[in-house]
């Protein structure tokens, strides 16, 4: 997927960017206080994919 695919359906689901680091941003979960890192490549796996959703309760 996109990282940019993976962006929007975050934030549509209510997430928002917590703060950036090196090589990844992390994004939370106002909802459920849950947070995730997100890698800044273009293309992030399927199963990586999930399990970011997963962490942040969607």
């Amino acid at each position: 997927m996109k990282r940019a695919q993976l962006i929007r359906e975050l934030v549509h689901a209510g997430c928002y960017l917590k703060r950036h680091g090196k090589r990844h941003d992390i994004y939370a979960n106002p909802r459920n206080g849950k947070q995730s890192p997100v890698p800044r490549h273009q293309e992030i796996k399927n199963s990586l994919v999930k399990l970011i959703k997963m962490q942040l309760g969607i």
